[in-house]
């Protein structure tokens, strides 16, 4: 089931930016923590950027920290991941997923379909 819609993705060259866009439309995530993934050709998904449902506390995965950074704006029911300095090793489908305070690991009630990212050399 789909309820989160994921935009913004697109093709760009080394160095470019992208800022990627999860709202819910018929959906609130206020009181949600909301993770980015991406999952690259042939590759296990893997959690690129978290961000509570306060805001205040973020985490990155090692590979994007310092180019990457996770935003929300809960009055536009939206979260954002602002994506700097692009490289190759970027390209991957980039979904995003929530789920309420207090929910065990990766226990969502709200999912998207994707958005593709592609970086050329």
């Amino acid at each position: 089931q789909v309820q989160l819609v994921e935009s913004g993705g697109g093709t760009v060259q080394a160095g470019d930016s992208l800022r990627l866009s999860c709202s819910a439309p018929g959906h609130s995530l206020s009181n949600h923590f909301v993770e980015w993934f991406r999952r690259g050709p042939g590759e296990e998904s893997q959690l690129v950027a978290a961000i509570s449902s306060s805001g205040e506390n973020t985490d990155y995965t090692g590979s994007v920290e310092g180019r990457f950074f996770i935003s929300r704006d809960d009055a536009k029911n939206t979260v954002y991941l602002q994506m700097n300095n692009l490289k190759p090793e970027d390209t991957a489908e980039y979904y995003c997923a929530a789920a309420p305070d207090g929910a065990g690991p990766r226990d969502y009630d709200l999912e998207g379909q994707g958005t593709q990212v592609t970086v050329s050399a």
